[in-house]
């Protein structure tokens, strides 16, 4: 069993966790000016993305793009790692690899505390995704109680790259927001993405 062997009906009962939905979640974050070069890098990529209509695509061509933006933007606050094997409970199924994650670390060559947001690239089916999404961040909040570095949440979204969903685990109580984002809302995805890094 591994991350993607989760839905989210699964996680919840596995993890005794609370599940909030609600519209509006994450309403009051401000949005974030999307540099010139990602605005350029997009406007490219975007086509040749949905031609191909692959997961790999997408990730690459517009996921990938859009955090390594939030990155640089913040002066590399933050490290990103992609497609990295994150086996934190292996006999509870929290292992595997995580499409991407996000660290709060100088550390580049291996994950290191803090581990803040996870996202995680599906071709469409986003609400199909949450469940693997939230197993993922499940394993971020032992990770991190185990490095002792006290983050109280833990950010997650499930992405097409052209649809964005948010979600926010604190202690047993997920959130996931109802809303969806979509790339016409560049500016309050990445505004979300950068608050989870800011909230620290």
């Amino acid at each position: 069993m591994s991350y993607s062997d989760f839905t989210l009906a699964k996680v919840k009962k596995n993890f005794d966790l609370i599940t909030v939905e609600k519209m509006n979640t994450f309403s009051h974050v401000t949005e974030f000016e999307p540099s010139p070069l990602l605005t350029e890098t997009l406007r490219y990529n975007i086509p040749l993305a949905l031609a191909s209509n692959s997961e790999k695509a997408r990730s690459e061509m517009i996921i990938a793009p859009i955090l390594i933006d939030i990155r640089r933007q913040l002066q590399e606050q933050i490290n990103l790692f992609s497609g990295i094997e994150f086996d934190i409970d292996k006999e509870c199924g929290l292992n595997g690899v995580c499409d991407f994650l996000i660290s709060q670390s100088p550390e580049q060559l291996f994950v290191n505390a803090p581990v803040i947001t996870l996202v995680e690239a599906k071709k469409e089916n986003l609400i199909g995704g949450l469940g693997q999404c939230v197993a993922e961040m499940v394993a971020a909040q032992i990770f991190n109680d185990r490095e002792g570095n006290g983050i109280s949440e833990i950010y997650g979204a499930v992405t097409s790259g052209t649809n964005w969903k948010f979600l926010r685990l604190k202690g047993k109580v997920i959130e996931i927001d109802l809303d969806e984002y979509y790339l016409n809302d560049i500016k309050k995805i990445l505004g979300i993405l950068a608050n989870a890094v800011r909230e620290r």
